[in-house]
This record gives C-alpha cells, sequence and structure tokens, in this order.
C-alpha cells in the first residue's frame, strides 16, 4: 500500500508563510481603502457592486495557492510502496543443558539449574515459530525433548528438569553430539545448539573438540555459554550433621568452550550471575533473530510534478485574470 512521503520535509516549513502572505494583504487592502462620511447611505441604497469588485480578492488567493503548491513540489513527495520478502522458515534450535551435581552451586540464585532452567523458559516463550528442542548431559546425555513447536510440552519440561536423573559427571562432547544429532536432518536454514554447562568434559566417548567439528561438518552453530562465579562458589555438602554450605573451586575449561565456539561459527559466553546469564540468552536470541531478519523493499514514485503543474496553472490563471478582466486601465 502506498504511503506519502517528502524526499525534503524541512521545506515544508516554508508554508507557514501563507498565512502571513495572506494577513499581509487583508492589512494592505484596508490602508488602500479611502473612507468618507456621509449622513445617510440612501443614495447608494439602490447600486449594484460588479463582478470585477468581488473577482480582485481571487488574484492574492491564486498567488498564496501558487506559492504552496511549489512549496510543496520542492519537497518532493513521493509515493512509498514497500513491502517484504517474506523469507521467514524459522530456525531450528537444541538446547543441550548441563544436569550435573555441581550445577547445585549457589554462586547463582537459588542455584545454578533453576537460574538456567528460568532463562531457558524466556528464551523459549520468545521464540514461539521456531522449533526447539532440549538435551541434558551429566556422565552421559539424553534427549529430553525431540524438536517441537509445541512449546507447551517443552516449557513443562524444562521445568520438570533436576539433578541425579543420570550418573554424574559431564560429558560435553557426548551433550554436544546428541544435540547435533537431532539437528543433522533437519531442513531449516539455520541450526543452532546453545550448550550450557558449569565444568569440564570428564566423561564420554566423544570429545568436545570431535563433536564441535561434527557441528561444523553440518552447518550447525553452537553458541556455548560458561555458567559460573569466578574463584570459589557457596556449594550445599551433605554431612552427617546435615547439609552445610562450604566454599569450592569453580572449575570451567573456558578454553574448550570458546574453541567449540569458533569451531562451529557460534560464539562463547560467561556467566557470573543470573543477570549476566539472562543477558546472554538476549544477546543470542538478538543474534539468530538478526541473521534471518525478513528483507525490506521500498519503491518510491515521485509526485512532484503534478504540483509543480498546479502551480503553474494557478499563476497562469493570475497572469490572465490581471491582464483581462481584471486588468487596471492606465
Amino acid at each position: 500500500m502506498g504511503v506519502m512521503t517528502f524526499a525534503y520535509p524541512e521545506l515544508l516549513w516554508l508554508l507557514l508563510m501563507l498565512p502571513l502572505m495572506a494577513a499581509w494583504y487583508i492589512l494592505s487592502a484596508r490602508k488602500k481603502q479611502a473612507t468618507m462620511t456621509l449622513p445617510s447611505l440612501h443614495p447608494f441604497a439602490g447600486g449594484r457592486r460588479g463582478i470585477r469588485v468581488y473577482l480582485r480578492h481571487l488574484l492574492p488567493v491564486l498567488r498564496i495557492l501558487c506559492v504552496g503548491f511549489v512549496i510543496i513540489a520542492l519537497a518532493r513527495p513521493q509515493n512509498t510502496n514497500s513491502w517484504q520478502k517474506d523469507s521467514i522458515e524459522g530456525i531450528d534450535i537444541m538446547l543441550a543443558m548441563d544436569v550435573s551435581g555441581s550445577m547445585q552451586a549457589m554462586d547463582f540464585k537459588p542455584n545454578r539449574l533453576e537460574a538456567a532452567k528460568d532463562v531457558a523458559i524466556t528464551f523459549i516463550n520468545n521464540r514461539p515459530n521456531d522449533n526447539i528442542g532440549m538435551v541434558t548431559f551429566a556422565g552421559e546425555s539424553f534427549t529430553q525433548c525431540p524438536l517441537t513447536t509445541d512449546h507447551t510440552v517443552l516449557l513443562n519440561m524444562v521445568q520438570d528438569l533436576q539433578m541425579g536423573v543420570l550418573d554424574d559427571g559431564t560429558a560435553i562432547g557426548m551433550g554436544l553430539a546428541t544435540a547435533v544429532n537431532r539437528l543433522k536432518d533437519s531442513k531449516a536454514k539455520s541450526r543452532v545448539v546453545i550448550l550450557l554447562t558449569d565444568g569440564s568434559n570428564n566423561m564420554g566417548d566423544i570429545t568436545p573438540r570431535m563433536a564441535a567439528d561434527i557441528a561444523k561438518t553440518f552447518g550447525i552453530r553452537v553458541y556455548t555459554v560458561g555458567v559460573g562465579t569466578r574463584g570459589e562458589a557457596p556449594f550445599p555438602i551433605q554431612t552427617e550433621f546435615g547439609v552445610r554450605i562450604q566454599n569450592v573451586p569453580v572449575d570451567i575449561d573456558e578454553p574448550t568452550l570458546d574453541g567449540i565456539a569458533e569451531v562451529s561459527g557460534g560464539k562463547y559466553f560467561r556467566a557470573v550471575d543470573n543477570k549476566t546469564l539472562n543477558e546472554i540468552y538476549k544477546e543470542i536470541d538478538k543474534l539468530e533473530k538478526t541473521r534471518l531478519m525478513t528483507k525490506s523493499f521500498k519503491a518510491y514514485e515521485e509526485k512532484y510534478l503534478a504540483y509543480a503543474l498546479v502551480a503553474f496553472f494557478l499563476l497562469l490563471a493570475e497572469f490572465l485574470l490581471r491582464n483581462t478582466i481584471l486588468r487596471t486601465n492606465p
């Protein structure tokens, strides 16, 4: 649908001159009128005004309108036709989430796993048109939910995630390989894995680098997120006297996570608290939406000629009237 726009809209401010021109004419006309005091208007009661008396006011009207149309023409009115090349095919995304015992650490509130679940839920809600699935891993990996657009089911599964279901450990390579396996046959234009972990690979038959190479082979980008504060983190330790909170070292293999992202064309992020974790998922969301942004096109049709022609005919009409019907005899 066409929309009227102007190439030089700032010139339209000149239209404010038009009421000033009208006011100037009215004031000038009043000054030129002669006044005469009479005891009565009876001698003029039967007089009739000629058509020239009325038409003489038409000349400044034509001149003001002509100036108005010239200003509009100079502002270059354009009819803008916009359309979009709708290339939305969606993005297939697998969330690979670490559910090992170390995710109990309380450097995130209430702990790392619950914080990761919260940002995953927000991320899923922000992408209603995408196929999203989830893989969990600890000492082994498991497909929690295959790719689906039924996000209600997926959200319930994310909400129900808990530690202790899988053998403990951190099999980053296995988790990534499982996620890639779920995406490799996808026909989507863009396929992405978001891998979140708080440790170093210490389990599994597939190394993280092997899994990253497989992802690259299938054109799958991997965004890696390292979760954990720097230094030490409070961790609940079960003792014979109950649960005690003890600081333990944070061990995240950042070079490996960064290497996975670099090989596959993704990006590595480090989250040190709930706020940075939330910002990371927002950035990933933005990166992927920018990558498949719908292309917009605009076509401009110049309309200034019509306004210029109207201005010309108004000026012509003023010229003809001034030199014919309204001509002043010398």
